[in-house]
């Protein structure tokens, strides 16, 4: 669980760093043996009394302790205590000790039965072969360690002539030219700028002139939307369909004659156009595009506004420019600063006729290292080892994944969801891993029925637990109240969804979730934070109660419904890297009552998975599947930019706003209404 800026740390009853603390604890002042209380947990605070009994160090018996532990007791503590081992070097997101950590996870989840959870790099289709999804760190500029071009052997100036693009791969090109036009597979009416000769590598060899933006009318506007551009105008999978292809490298150029295009050159390496390519790819003035049309050797009469014209058209195909004997010279190499790391995913296949949805359990991997980031400065410089935070969380997910392989081989259930089991990377620098997966997602937001998480669930006192987002779905604590019964645990239920860990990125996309917390202590993020000072009995119960929440919603026929996501609970301060959460409306006087989809990142508008009754959405024709692309005239980026504008109104404003339905664009005024919170006040 990450620390936020303001390093909220609270005394709390010291816990006896003794493998003696596992005997049984007792009951907490207030409770019931097995108890529910249904309340707010503001997770930096909540630290439940330790009532262990300390017995005496010289003559406990060590072998008989762990001989009377449940089994899960057992191998979840030799899972801990390696993940906090020094070899592991804290876990640092980018470190050589996260990379031996992602190694043991994708060890244990092979291991135990599951199949790989991610495409694998360079494989085509949607075959998963992968257990891991790479992604880069932010933070630290990524740096051009060579940027070179040339026409007719005379050399170009980087920054004025040409830049390399974020994107870029790193190599050395001598090619002729070739020409994609927009590069767009499928557009509106039919348009394509290829052709289905195109289907094998017809770029093979050369570099390939790419249009920025889309199809243009006479006045230089698009001819796909009435705003600025649509969704087809995303470089990055302009990128991906020439790459593709087999081109050797891409120069992309703004179109001449575009209302509404940039002016200039991208910022070298900060331009962000998706992910990294195997190939160099830059961006030219068209002053030098117009140079290479010149030196390819084409007609007097043509030039690059021809050349837009029959981009404009399209179905031109992948197209050789000129005679192919002009050789154009591309160097490129960038140190992209920014480390890569992983998410780790197994896949536990379902069956019947619920095998198409989806179960999400999770935990990050990720910790602290040497206390650079997310630690008190005193302690900077010094091995964190995160037991709790989170290799207790992590090492539950290995041991759910094990048990619920078994369960589905053992069952007689025709019918049984399927589950994809998850250890996020750098979770403490931002939920970075987690918001990258719904960013990028490998499963439709609408066929998650839920997602589990596990943070910090190692140390359990008093048998007291918190499970966070009760309410992120409609009746889901009475859903739920059996298992939690039968734990024997006493449950502090928060309605809450959000917080400050990896089920926030879920519940921000409208998907139901539950956060399984056993509280703070003296050692959280610090050194202290020792494999030996953990509670495997207690981890076990924690165990034992996700495994029967998580089978339930994989085996119960009826649906989670995320409904209103009325979780009302105290949200945490957020860090500086965390984004706004999209359901959040503490913020905003209206609602409009819809749930986002996931993904999208590069490309306009946001996704309609769901429409509440009652709603904004639901009483101006929104409906399931929609693309909401232009708001109030303007077009709408994403779910953050929605966030944004919903802030920006009040209760019975009528917003113009366009969505896309069937490929088709709907113009909607859309009436909006106060949140609950405002009705309520």
């Amino acid at each position: 669980m990450p620390v936020f800026m303001d390093f909220r740390m609270h005394r709390c009853t010291p816990v006896f760093a003794t493998i003696a603390t596992l005997s049984v604890a007792g009951s907490a002042v207030g409770f019931q043996q097995g108890s529910i209380v249904k309340e707010k947990v503001d997770p930096y605070s909540f630290q439940p009394e330790n009532t262990a009994v300390v017995v005496d160090a010289e003559t406990v018996d060590i072998p008989q302790i762990f001989e009377d532990l449940d089994p899960v007791a057992r191998e979840w503590y030799q899972h801990v205590m390696t993940l906090s081992n020094p070899w592991f070097e804290g876990r640092a997101p980018g470190s050589d000790g996260i990379e031996r950590a992602a190694e043991y996870v994708e060890f244990w989840f092979e291991r135990n039965g599951l199949e790989p959870a991610f495409p694998g790099r360079g494989v085509e289709g949607d075959e998963w072969t992968s257990y891991r999804q790479p992604l880069q760190l932010p933070g630290g500029r990524p740096r051009i360690i060579r940027a070179e071009m040339s026409i007719d052997g005379r050399m170009l100036a980087p920054g004025e002539d040409f830049a390399v693009l974020g994107n870029s791969g790193d190599g050395r090109v001598q090619a002729p030219l070739a020409f994609a036009g927009y590069a767009i597979d499928e557009g509106p009416d039919g348009y394509s700028s290829f052709d289905e000769d195109d289907a094998e590598a017809s770029f093979e060899g050369r570099l390939v002139l790419v249009f920025r933006y889309e199809p243009l009318d006479e006045e230089g506007r698009s001819r796909f939307t009435s705003r600025r551009f649509s969704s087809h105008a995303s470089i990055p999978e302009k990128m991906k369909a020439v790459a593709d292809r087999g081109a050797a490298g891409i120069v992309l150029v703004n179109p001449p004659g575009a209302l509404f295009a940039k002016d200039g050159l991208e910022d070298g390496p900060d331009g962000r156009f998706g992910e990294t390519l195997d190939i160099p790819v830059i961006q030219v003035t068209p002053e030098i595009a117009e140079r290479m049309l010149v030196a390819s050797g084409v007609a007097a009469d043509e030039n690059l506004k021809s050349w837009r014209l029959k981009a404009d058209e399209g179905g031109h195909g992948a197209t050789a420019i000129g005679d192919g004997k002009a050789i154009f010279s591309i160097a490129t190499e960038i140190d992209g600063g920014a480390k890569v790391t992983s998410n780790i995913g197994g896949v536990l296949r379902g069956r019947g006729s619920l095998a198409d949805e989806w179960v999400v359990i999770g935990g990050h991997y990720d910790h602290v290292g040497y206390g650079d980031f997310g630690a008190m400065p005193t302690n900077r410089g010094r091995l964190h080892p995160g037991a709790d935070d989170d290799a207790s969380g992590t090492a539950a997910v290995i041991m759910l994944s094990r048990s619920m392989a078994d369960r589905y081989a053992d069952s007689d259930d025709e019918d049984l969801r399927s589950v994809l089991f998850l250890a996020f990377t750098a979770e403490e620098s931002g939920l970075i891993g987690s918001r990258y997966y719904v960013e990028h997602p490998t499963l439709p937001a609408g066929s998650i029925n839920a997602m589990l998480n596990l943070d910090m669930v190692g140390r359990l006192r008093d048998d007291t637990l918190a499970v966070g987002g009760v309410e992120s779905a409609v009746g889901m604590l009475d859903r739920i109240r059996p298992d939690l019964e039968a734990s024997g645990l006493d449950i502090v239920a928060d309605p809450n969804g959000r917080g400050p860990s990896d089920h926030a990125s879920f519940y921000g996309a409208g998907i139901p979730v539950l956060f399984f917390f056993t509280g703070t202590h003296e050692v959280y993020h610090r050194p202290g934070d020792f494999g030996w000072t953990v509670n495997p009995r207690g981890a076990a119960k924690v165990i034992d109660l996700a495994d029967a929440i998580a089978t339930r919603f994989a085996s119960d026929p009826e649906r989670l419904d995320f409904g209103d996501g009325r979780g009302a609970g105290l949200a945490a301060k957020p860090s500086r890297n965390a984004r706004p959460d999209p359901n959040d409306r503490g913020y905003a006087a209206v609602r409009l009552g819809i749930r986002p989809g996931m993904g999208g990142g590069d490309t306009f508008g946001v996704k309609v998975e769901g429409v509440s009754p009652g709603t904004s959405a639901e009483e101006s024709g929104i409906l399931k599947g929609d693309v909401i692309v232009a708001w109030g005239g303007e077009d709408l980026v994403d779910v953050m930019d929605m966030v944004a504008r919903l802030r920006e109104h009040k209760p019975g404003d009528v917003v113009p706003m366009v969505v896309l339905r069937d490929g088709k664009e709907v113009e909607l005024d859309v009436t909006m209404k106060a949140s609950e919170r405002n009705v309520e006040n």
